[in-house]
């Protein structure tokens, strides 16, 4: 089931592009609003959820935080190209597992010392496959995934982002 929706979505999504390779560009949207005592209602496509930090961060822990979201992101999108490739390449998957850790040195985020980064300063994610592939069929898949995954993309290279501030 799963390999036919795989190669039926690539074949599709191949199609359209070549018939308009403007089709390729692609647009996302989130939409969120501040709640509770620092937790974010977010709102993508049709999709709702909650961030929320810790208590010892000001926030009601009733969600996971920004930065775990973030890692959450990475190692789903992962599995998702992790499959794809999978399947395009005849690499069988059994199974597939992504534990995530990322280091962040709080003291930018507090104001404590402006000469640290604000984000992560090192991600390593740990990815178990099983199946009857040998290791080295598993690392060629390895590279497809790191060259063509998205959300690894945006970790590991600046992205451009620009801020409008509106009073509402």
């Amino acid at each position: 089931m799963r390999a036919t929706r795989l190669l039926d979505a690539g074949s599709a999504w191949g199609d359209r592009i070549a018939a308009n390779p403007a089709s390729a560009q692609l647009t996302y949207r989130v939409r969120a609003a501040g709640e509770g005592s620092v937790a974010t209602a977010v709102t993508a496509g049709k999709h709702n959820f909650v961030v929320d930090e810790p208590a010892a961060l000001a926030g009601d822990d009733v969600a996971a935080s920004p930065v775990e979201y973030a890692l959450g992101a990475l190692i789903s999108c992962q599995v998702v190209v992790y499959r794809l490739y999978a399947q395009a390449l005849g690499i069988r998957v059994d199974e597939i597992t992504v534990d995530a850790e990322g280091d962040l040195d709080a003291r930018r985020l507090f104001g404590l010392d402006e000469s640290v980064r604000a984000g992560f300063t090192d991600v390593r994610l740990a990815i178990t496959i099983t199946g009857p592939e040998s290791e080295a069929r598993y690392q060629e898949l390895r590279e497809a995934v790191d060259e063509h995954c998205p959300v690894l993309d945006l970790f590991q290279n600046p992205t451009p982002v620009s801020v409008t501030v509106a009073k509402g």
